[in-house]
């Protein structure tokens, strides 16, 4: 058992924490342990071959804007990766107002990585990403960022007595956070990814923010194999996977809860499978296409040719583009010659003008590159 619901003196009943982690949850099935280790395999060529991209970090950035798409989306956001990186290039257009999900998710994300290098995984560390993430965001007015609850919280429902899951009061959720904190750190022979798959569904059980809880405990999937060792790069993001199956990865976070944990811990598992070879599928097609689009770039003249290998490299990590960015980019002297060079791009199919209608201020995108991430998202 994970836990019981047990009645409140207001009235509901709240999910109260068996300590954690419970003596079950080291004696795993054989199918699953079978499973942990095809994802392991898995997971061990994606980080293999993604250190042969030449510009690895530009296929991270748009995992990491790829990931807060999906992530944002599962939580109800309407904004498309396009949106987002629209919004990050502060292009004007008509990018809906929660694109700033996505923007405060990517920012998150990023901090993350970067905080890492010489911080712990620790509950301030947890906090500090939540603040990122909800720090001047829409929903900000009540989201409380950077800050445990102090209050009751619920999942779905008008309130405590009609709702879905009832996470732990806040005195049950002190004593789990700490005790998830020290599992974290914990040197026991349990298997990383099993390992992070119970990180994830506890930190979700104990639901310790006002708002932002699903977001930020997604984040720590990626954080926790990082930092660990398991990835070279931050490369496994599982949200796509999680959004793909929304409906299922519900109801194996409500299986967990009920004790049922090998049903979680499988689903887990069959995501870092599915999503790793996703991935390593992704970057075969970017490498084909990047190897394509420098051929046809070779065959230009020599001016254009040196101009437009300069910017290629920076369209696989912001592919929607403006004539004053190419310029930016290309340090042309004028828009003319930037726009030339667009022109000519475009010619060889490797640019596409996004918006047809546009008399002024029209925006160009790396189509077949932009595809390849967003048809992993619907």
């Amino acid at each position: 058992m994970i836990g019981r619901n047990v009645q409140q003196k207001e009235g509901y009943q709240a999910f109260i924490p068996e300590p954690f982690p419970t003596k079950e949850l080291f004696s795993i099935d054989p199918s699953i342990v079978k499973k942990d280790a095809e994802a392991s395999h898995w997971l061990g060529k994606l980080d293999g071959i993604t250190q042969l991209l030449p510009d690895v970090a530009f296929f991270i950035s748009m995992y990491v804007r790829k990931d807060a798409t999906a992530s944002s989306q599962i939580e109800g956001t309407k904004a498309t990766l396009a949106d987002a990186l629209e919004a990050e290039a502060k292009i004007e257009s008509t990018v809906p107002n929660d694109a700033d999900d996505i923007l405060h998710y990517i920012k998150a994300l990023n901090y993350g990585m970067q905080r890492l290098e010489n911080f712990p995984l620790a509950l301030r560390f947890i906090r500090e990403i939540h603040k990122e993430l909800m720090q001047d965001a829409r929903a900000t007015h009540f989201s409380d960022p950077g800050n445990f609850r102090h209050s009751q919280n619920w999942i779905n429902g008008k309130n405590p007595a009609d709702a879905e899951f009832v996470p732990p009061p806040v005195k049950h959720m002190d004593t789990a956070l700490n005790e998830l904190e020290k599992f974290i750190h914990s040197e026991n022979t349990m298997l990383p990814l099993i390992k992070t798959a119970l990180i994830h569904a506890q930190f979700e059980t104990v639901h310790p923010f006002l708002d932002g809880n699903g977001r930020t405990g997604r984040m720590l999937i990626t954080f926790y194999l990082w930092k660990e060792g398991l990835l070279e790069k931050p490369v496994l993001f599982l949200s796509s996977y999680f959004k793909k199956y929304k409906k299922i990865y519900y109801q194996r976070l409500t299986d967990y809860r009920e004790g049922n944990v090998n049903k979680w811990l499988e689903f887990f598992l069959d995501g870092v499978i599915e999503t790793s070879q996703a991935a390593i599928e992704t970057v075969r097609k970017i490498t084909l296409l990047r190897e394509r689009d420098i051929v046809k770039i070779s065959v230009m003249n020599k001016t254009s040719s040196v101009s437009a290998m300069k910017i290629l490299p920076k369209l696989f990590a912001q592919p929607i583009v403006t004539v004053a960015l190419i310029q930016q980019w290309s340090n042309f002297n004028t828009r003319t010659g930037a726009q030339k060079l667009i022109n000519r791009l475009v010619d060889i199919n490797i640019l596409k003008i996004k918006d047809e209608d546009a008399k002024y201020g029209r925006t160009y995108v790396y189509r077949e590159y932009l595809d390849i991430f967003e048809k992993s998202l619907t």
